[in-house]
């Protein structure tokens, strides 16, 4: 599951949590042979049926959303889907696999300050572990560190570190903009369009992807400063895209690219070196932007684009050293 993913389930669960409802929070805890869920993906069903998240193609969901509308567990319950041929025959399981869950009730009394602490650390952009008790049942938190996501599970705890959601920040407005921010929240990223230029601000019609008319360089510093962010320069225009660049290559993000051709590219990094943007800050730079597919339409370069995205946001555990 995307680390974006996580959040909005627990969005979800706070909201019914806090309307008075019972949740379940179905966990992935282990997989064996073809899944289609990690470990560590989470789907929360309310009291009242209603749902959020997923832990497979959706064969386990139905039969997860009846057991507990029915009246789920009071107590921690682990459920294995897979073990027998009849099971992978009635969920249409992929061949061989087997998956572990944790069901794990939620008390509107009880849980709603452990989700609005989990909360408030991802929203203010620092990793949080929930460490929950299999015997009793009580989640704990406690600050992640370096840790970049991960689950762990032994006979007393079940150890689940979350990290904030992925934020992208579009320089802007055009076709590949609209292309990359359908792709990039289909793939549970969040993503902002920054467009400073009225003429293109004031003519952008697509409002699935609202547009901020701001400074890129103020954006970058003020909210995509962290591991959890990406900045691209979309705007085929020196004016905005090197304003921007030159702000992300000094930030934490942790994906700083740039559209254009392989000479452009080129003469966009003498340039940003001549603005005094370092050797090291400009090995940072991922320009021509994307995959090499190669590509050539707006849709095209913007699945190469999400492509890479996916890629390092990935291996962004490995990037960065755990504790």
């Amino acid at each position: 599951m995307a680390t974006g993913a996580h959040e909005s389930v627990f969005n979800d669960v706070h909201d019914w949590l806090n309307a008075g409802k019972r949740v379940w929070l179905c966990t992935i805890t282990e997989t064996w042979g073809s899944s289609p869920r990690p470990a560590g993906s989470w789907l929360a069903v309310s009291s009242d049926g209603d749902w959020s998240g997923s832990v497979s193609g959706g064969c386990l969901e139905e039969d997860l959303l009846n057991r507990c509308i029915a009246g789920g567990p009071e107590q921690l319950q682990f459920i294995d889907y897979g073990i027998s041929d009849q099971d992978r025959d009635d969920f249409r399981l992929p061949c061989g696999g087997h998956i572990r869950l944790l069901v794990e009730p939620l008390f509107p009394e009880r849980d709603l300050p452990h989700v609005d602490v989990v909360l408030e650390a991802l929203q203010a952009r620092n990793p949080v572990a929930r460490i929950v008790s299999l015997a009793t049942g009580i989640a704990q938190c406690e600050p992640a560190g370096n840790r970049q996501g991960g689950l762990t599970v032994d006979d007393q705890v079940l150890r689940h570190d979350l990290v904030p959601e992925f934020r992208l920040l579009l320089v802007g407005a055009g076709e590949v903009a609209r292309y990359v921010g359908e792709f990039a929240r289909a793939a549970d990223f969040s993503v902002t369009l920054c467009e400073p230029r009225s003429r293109f601000s004031e003519g952008w019609v697509h409002t699935g992807l609202p547009l901020i008319q701001a400074l890129p360089d103020d954006l970058v510093s003020r909210s995509f400063d962290d591991p959890w962010a990406g900045v691209l320069a979309l705007a085929h225009d020196p004016r905005v895209d090197d304003m921007a660049l030159m702000a992300a290559l000094k930030s934490g993000a942790s994906y700083v690219g740039a559209m254009g051709s392989a000479r452009t590219s080129a003469q966009r990094r003498n340039r940003l070196a001549s603005l005094g943007v370092t050797d090291e800050q400009l090995g940072r730079l991922r320009a021509p932007i994307g995959i090499d597919i190669p590509s050539k339409t707006p849709a095209e370069i913007a699945i190469s684009v999400v492509a890479d995205l996916i890629v390092v946001r990935q291996h962004l555990r490995v990037a960065r050293p755990s504790l």
